[in-house]
């Protein structure tokens, strides 16, 4: 089965992307020309040069670091076709070594073609402007996941200390659509690898993000999947669970009790940490999560167990 995200999402994605490329490359003019003057700032225009394709190599931070076969063969055989129709975006480290800020995908299709020069917008960066420019580039591509967008607005949050507000300006969304995605992080594992894998929409993915009762979620995305419910029949569903409460919780799976699913997730986690794991929760909610080891060996087997996840 496979929610794809509506059209109008689509459209309003694809209505953004232009705004973030813009504050990424600055005012690109072709007839400028790169002077390879270390003092230049990073946001002066950029000129167009052709770079060989030896003397590049791609970044190691990059955020995408998954790339789709058949659509890299397919812009391969385009690039040997008509060339490459928009240049990548490179910073110069010596005379004879420049870095990928944007544009890998360019890069690995070129090299798959056999170009041996690229077209290149030459950039001057540091380690962390180019961390940023790429992630700030990453987000703008139409291809990603509303997972891989999300991961990448907490990045750029928090590992340069950005404001919602300074994020919004960066990249050109709204800070409610920012915000939207940041809220998908709170998902369960199962919930945000459906997102990852299109198998839940953006659309019903936000409005499981709005149910706080962890188990209502659960069930929510079952019968979501199960059922193919649409958005606003899943919104149907969450705005009745807020006004009923725990009576439309025990209507939805009658089979599927409170206390069962409390036993599933206890041997899911025994399972995963490899040790006995207690789940105890009152109706109000409140509760607690018992990990029981019987050993400094198990206790640390455990804490090793937390390290990976």
């Amino acid at each position: 089965m496979n929610l794809s995200v509506n059209s109008k999402e689509n459209m309003n994605h694809k209505n953004e992307i232009g705004k973030g490329i813009k504050a990424l490359l600055g005012n690109i003019k072709k007839e400028n020309t790169y002077t390879g003057n270390d003092n230049q700032n990073i946001h002066e225009p950029a000129s167009v040069q052709n770079i060989p394709i030896e003397w590049i190599q791609p970044n190691a931070n990059q955020p995408r670091s998954q790339f789709d076969e058949n659509e890299l063969l397919e812009l391969t055989n385009s690039i040997k076709t008509l060339g490459i129709i928009q240049p990548i975006t490179i910073r110069k480290i010596t005379d004879k070594e420049y870095q990928i800020i944007s544009g890998e995908r360019r890069f690995r299709a070129a090299k798959q073609a056999g170009l041996v020069e690229v077209p290149s917008y030459i950039r001057l960066a540091n380690d962390h402007e180019l961390l940023e420019m790429a992630l700030v580039e990453n987000i703008q591509r139409v291809d990603l996941n509303p997972m891989e967008i999300a991961l990448t607005y907490h990045r750029l949050l928090n590992e340069f200390n950005l404001t919602h507000e300074k994020l919004s300006e960066r990249v050109g969304k709204q800070r409610s659509t920012i915000s939207n995605y940041i809220r998908l992080l709170k998902l369960s594992p199962e919930i945000q690898n459906a997102v990852r894998n299109n198998n839940l929409s953006m659309g019903h993915a936000r409005v499981l993000a709005g149910v706080e009762n962890i188990l209502f979620q659960k069930q929510l995305f079952d019968k979501t999947l199960g059922e193919q419910l649409s958005v606003r029949a899943l919104e149907q569903l969450s705005l009745n669970y807020s006004t009923t409460n725990s009576k439309l919780e025990n209507n939805l799976n009658k089979n599927d009790s409170n206390e069962n699913m409390i036993r599933t997730l206890e041997n899911k986690l025994s399972a995963t940490l490899g040790t006995k794991v207690q789940i105890t929760r009152k109706k109000t909610g409140e509760g607690q999560i018992i990990i029981r080891f019987k050993d400094d060996k198990s206790f640390n087997d455990v804490l090793d167990r937390f390290d990976i996840l």
